[in-house]
């Protein structure tokens, strides 16, 4: 056997593979073995026919296999020979292949960079705040108590926290935007619908906050302007006028907290109540606190080193995030057509996420491969456990699915693999408390 590497890029090569007829005529020979043993021809017991008929009766099935085993030898020991570490096969070109004669195969292959690493231990992060402050504890309670609001009729203008109940027939520059946006009635002209005054955005921008001092009867035009990056594309940057009638102000009445209420925590008082909600909050901010350390720590690999990534790889991550986005956007309300005319935003804004995914999946592997970290069938466990959970599914039904995708399991692998390793890489990190000066050793940052 024969191998000639060329480099295409510096992450793709070309691999030339030639087998010698002595190499061919034996994977021939082991063919039509199997052929002869198999074969049912008329005038002959089974495993008896010669050769020469054998050869002559299944010429057609013969050559057709005799091509994929030349060409998978030739690509398995091409690829040991070469020493390569390969990341995706692109292109075969098989060449002829034939008995009796030397076979050559060329691969088109995407081999993983080289790239050296700096220092990857003792980062150097800041920590979030896990302390649990008072007003974080009045804030929830604040939060559970609106759960279980109640929301009463008032005859007063509305201020901040009342619910509106409102029509609305909205224009831009005159034109009614029914005539602008046929498909979408809730931004042209609505009988009736509910703001919240003050609350979070609602589906018209700004529109709710205008509604506070307004009381039910009133008749008013009320001005908004939507933004660039609006999800309704014709009325990205546009203002319009909405002419509103007020239907009804209902005003939050809050539960006391007495006995019903904490009941209805499961809980027998106050006290009891804030423990139980300083646990959540600490819970949550370890969760924030551990997820922003990961945060860091990426950041700073990917400022540490810059390299060519493998072309086959970024336009597998490209796929995946434009899918990402465009089921976003879809979600979102955003038309197919709107989608299609922004194809190329669409793509252009995947390839700056690919490239940024790829480069730190390679760093980070690197990094498992330097530390020798492994994926355990403990942490193939709680992968499964956990992603059954959260898919509601049971765990043996999980693992037979995916068990029938060997490209979803080694991607699972690859997922728990570079989140085992993130952890290791934050738990060797140097920690400062925010607003502190002395970082945690890494010990005390785990």
């Amino acid at each position: 056997m024969k191998i000639d590497l060329q480099d295409v890029t510096d992450t793709r090569k070309t691999l030339a593979v030639t087998l010698d007829a002595d190499e061919v005529a034996a994977e021939e020979k082991s063919l039509l073995s199997q052929f002869k043993g198999m074969a049912k021809i008329p005038g002959f017991r089974p495993g008896k026919a010669p050769e020469s008929v054998v050869r002559k009766r299944f010429a057609k099935e013969i050559a057709g296999e005799l091509k994929q085993r030349v060409t998978a030898k030739a690509y398995r020991d091409g690829v040991k020979e070469a020493k390569v570490d390969l990341i995706n096969p692109i292109d075969i070109n098989e060449g002829g292949i034939a008995p009796g004669q030397e076979a050559s195969v060329t691969f088109t292959i995407d081999i993983r960079p080289e790239f050296e690493l700096g220092e990857y231990k003792g980062l150097e992060l800041t920590g979030l705040s896990e302390e649990v402050e008072e007003s974080d504890i009045d804030k929830a309670i604040e939060e559970m108590r609106k759960e279980k609001a109640e929301f009463e009729p008032v005859e007063r203008e509305a201020k901040e926290g009342d619910y509106v109940k409102f029509s609305h027939e909205g224009s831009i520059d005159g034109q009614p935007i029914g005539e602008i946006v046929e498909d979408k009635p809730v931004y042209a002209k609505m009988p009736q619908t509910w703001e919240e005054v003050g609350g979070e955005q609602g589906l018209i921008p700004g529109l709710g906050d205008q509604l506070q001092g307004l009381k039910t009867g009133d008749k008013q035009d009320l001005e908004v302007e939507f933004p660039e990056n609006f999800n309704v594309e014709e009325l990205q940057g546009k203002k319009a006028v909405y002419a509103v009638e007020i239907l009804e102000v209902r005003e939050r009445k809050l539960p006391e907290m007495d006995d019903a209420f904490f009941e209805s925590q499961q809980v027998k008082d106050l006290d009891e109540l804030k423990e139980r909600v300083s646990g959540w909050i600490k819970g949550r901010k370890q969760q924030e606190r551990r997820g922003d350390l990961k945060r860091q720590v990426t950041e700073k690999l990917l400022a540490q080193v810059d390299f060519p990534l493998p072309e086959s790889l970024l336009d597998m991550e490209t796929e995946n995030a434009m899918r990402q986005v465009v089921m976003e956007n879809v979600q979102r309300g955003v038309a197919q057509e709107d989608l299609e005319n922004n194809k190329e935003d669409i793509h252009a804004q995947s390839r700056k996420q690919a490239e940024s995914r790829v480069k730190l999946q390679l760093i980070i592997e690197n990094v498992a491969e330097n530390e020798e970290i492994e994926v355990t069938d403990q942490d193939m466990s709680q992968f499964i456990f956990s992603q059954a959970y959260q898919s509601g599914q049971k765990p043996d039904q999980f693992v037979k699915e995916l068990k029938k995708d060997q490209n979803r399991l080694r991607s699972a692998q690859r997922s728990v693999l570079f989140n085992k390793t993130l952890e290791f890489l934050v738990d060797e990190s140097s920690v400062q408390e925010a607003g502190s000066e002395e970082p945690d050793s890494p010990e005390d940052s785990q």
